[in-house]
């Protein structure tokens, strides 16, 4: 069973995702179900897509019942060491948030500066991580995202 673990820049952790479930996998991207770390009012659970190659993590935080709370987006660094079986994801801060009314949010851009400011992120990592964000939102309003949430759907169904 593959390890997958979570890098936060801000604050600085490292967090094994042990109790995330992996629906799917393939060489291009990982699909998993978990339950939240923290009680929260209005999320308990989700699904997500992680897309190396993209460098985009791709979440349905889900409510009790398993309606649709909102669409989170993370921008993401993956790092995959074969000979442990391991996923090493780093959180590259910038986030976006599509609600129920499809309004697109894009948030924690402050961060991202912070963390180059204080050097905890490279500015290779910094780049990318804005281009990636630029591709996610091409991506989203051009309603090309529906395809990865039909992707992840069609993996998820049975669970």
């Amino acid at each position: 069973m593959p390890k997958l673990l979570r890098r936060r820049l801000i604050p600085d952790e490292l967090v094994p995702l042990d109790d995330d479930y992996i629906v799917s996998i393939g060489s291009n991207y990982l699909i998993t179900a978990w339950q939240t770390f923290r009680p929260k009012d209005d999320f308990s659970h989700g699904v997500s897509m992680y897309l190396f190659d993209q460098g985009w993590k791709i979440s349905r935080f889900l409510k009790e019942d398993g309606s649709l709370c909102y669409i989170y987006c993370d921008i993401i660094k993956t790092d995959i060491d074969k000979t442990t079986d391991s996923y090493l994801f780093t959180d590259l801060l910038a986030d976006v948030i599509i609600d129920l009314n499809d309004k697109v949010h894009v948030v924690d851009l402050d961060e991202l500066a912070d963390a180059f400011d204080r050097g905890l992120i490279s500015k290779e990592d910094l780049s990318g991580a804005l281009r990636k964000l630029d591709a996610l939102l091409a991506t989203i309003y051009s309603n090309q995202l529906n395809d990865y949430l039909r992707q992840m759907d069609e993996h998820t169904h049975a669970i």
